[in-house]
């Protein structure tokens, strides 16, 4: 079937997709598209993600929103996956958040923020403590 651009009908939606609850193409909860999970198991994968980004691992956060990045896109679909791929964005967000105003008080602020407790914090002074510079 040949596309074109010329649409004789102005409320057919050229591009069924990008409006998935009233096209009949299927849109799947995955990147994979039809390679990627069922619902059933995409909840599952989603709820684990979610979970196992509280254990120090945002980095499934990041997984979960890309790997279900369909879900995110498309509001009104897949409300069982919805809050997990929603709540992992929200956590990497924070996360991120922390992680880089941390980073950045730490090295902007340095001794003139922390005092004499910087000898302390920096690591290249706990490995001259612990004796992990020097050749023995």
């Amino acid at each position: 079937m040949e596309h074109n651009n010329n649409n004789p009908n102005p409320n057919r939606n050229p591009n069924p997709i990008r409006n998935p609850l009233s096209s009949s193409v299927p849109v799947w909860p995955t990147i994979d598209g039809a390679l990627g999970l069922t619902e059933e198991d995409s909840v599952s994968y989603a709820r684990n993600f979610y979970n196992f980004g509280f254990a120090l691992l945002p980095l499934l956060w990041a997984v979960n929103c890309f790997y279900f990045w369909p879900v995110l896109r498309h509001s009104r679909s897949f409300p069982r996956i919805r809050p997990y791929v929603v709540g992992s964005a929200i956590g990497l967000t924070v996360f991120t958040a922390l992680l880089c105003s941390w980073a950045l008080t730490f090295s902007l602020g340095g001794e003139r923020l922390f005092g004499p407790v910087w000898d302390q914090l920096v690591m290249y002074n706990l490995a001259d403590k612990l004796g992990l510079t020097t050749w023995s």
